[in-house]
């Protein structure tokens, strides 16, 4: 992790901006989320559905702390942490020994965090908040890793995949696959033949998957989020529901074609559903939501009628339009140009051009 002293030295700095700008005295960093940010890409995480982990980190105007238990410490230690941030150490059953060294550390001040003890910590500021969504170079480059070897194990697992496969066996497999590449499934969503015009968000099931599936990955490593979604099909899709996947790539390409800085969330928004309209599918866009922004959460902000939030150069984002049985999704970056490039492509998959940009499409097995 030494490489990444630079990086974290810089997010100290953000942090210490923060202090200074509300009068605080202490930042607590408790998600998985935020520790991986601050740590430059390390984790807290044991338990993968829990939103905290099993350390957390604290700054002060002189501090800077990673706090966990005499169980983790010395994995953190050897493992997971940079050279910026000293140890603290309690005893796994005082956990009140920690709050106690937090107050003692900010002079029991004013103590901001991402997820603050109600009536105690305040919720951080806006400002920091918005430099957790904007990739740094370094960021950007443990980005492409994360994104090429989840797609690379969509691929693997989707080429394998047979009809007498159960949706478990599928998405088991798509876990097994990332687990291979030191990649957490956060999520792995599987839709069968049968289910998938039923379903938009389909968790997995121990029904045969038939003569087509839908495998979604929410794939993560260092903190980031890779989002994509893939099909296969055992015979040719057929007509309809080709057309159907066509629908959904152009309508994803409006979304894409106004994502450059400076475009508001909510601009996103209408765009698709401008887009839904004009396909004759004004309805679609109320049946899922659409995706939005992405990074440290598989979404940090998810797009509606009112998100404001601006778009910026490093901001990457996941859009995911669908329509009953075809969806689109991959994640991509804005680029210094404004340019998008996507970082789940994987060479290997069918593809079409779109306005310019290579998409999926179903894997036929003919």
């Amino acid at each position: 992790m030494k490489e990444f002293n630079e990086e974290v030295s810089r997010k100290l700095e953000l942090i210490r901006d923060a202090l200074r700008e509300t009068q605080a005295t202490g930042v607590r960093l408790k998600g998985t989320d935020w520790f991986a940010w601050a740590t430059a890409g390390g984790s807290n995480t044991v338990l993968l559905t829990a939103e905290t982990g099993v350390a957390e980190v604290l700054v002060t105007a002189q501090e800077a702390c990673v706090l966990t238990d005499e169980i983790e410490a010395q994995r953190l230690k050897d493992e997971e942490l940079p050279e910026n941030f000293q140890v603290n150490v309690n005893p796994w059953a005082d956990a009140a020994a920690r709050e106690s060294f937090v107050r003692d550390v900010t002079n029991g001040g004013k103590v901001l965090s991402d997820r603050p003890i109600p009536h105690v910590e305040k919720r951080l500021p806006t400002s920091l908040q918005v430099h957790k969504q904007v990739m740094m170079s370094s960021e950007l480059e443990r980005y492409r890793e994360v994104g090429r070897k989840a797609s690379e194990a969509m691929t693997e697992v989707l080429t394998a995949a047979k009809p007498t496969w159960t949706e478990y066996q599928l998405a088991g497999a798509g876990a097994e696959a990332l687990w291979a590449r030191g990649i957490h499934p956060a999520l792995t969503l599987v839709a069968g033949e049968r289910r998938l015009p039923l379903y938009r968000h389909a968790t997995a099931t121990g029904e045969a998957i038939g003569r087509q599936a839908m495998l979604v990955f929410c794939a993560r490593k260092y903190g980031l989020y890779a989002n994509l979604t893939r099909f296969v099909s055992f015979g040719a899709l057929g007509d309809e529901h080709a057309e159907l996947h066509r629908h959904v790539r152009e309508i994803e390409a409006q979304a894409l074609n106004v994502c450059k800085p400076g475009t508001s969330l909510d601009a996103v928004y209408h765009a698709l559903a401008h887009a839904y309209d004009q396909h004759r599918f004004k309805q679609a866009i109320l049946q899922h939501h659409q995706g939005g922004t992405t990074g440290y959460l598989s979404r940090e902000i998810v797009a509606n009628p009112t998100t404001t939030d601006t778009l910026v150069e490093g901001i990457p984002v996941a859009w995911n339009p669908s329509l009953v049985g075809a969806k689109v999704e991959d994640t991509f970056v804005i680029l210094q140009d404004g340019k998008l490039e996507n970082l789940t492509f994987d060479p290997n998959w069918p593809s079409v051009e779109v306005e310019g940009r290579v998409r999926p499409v179903p894997l036929e097995f003919t």
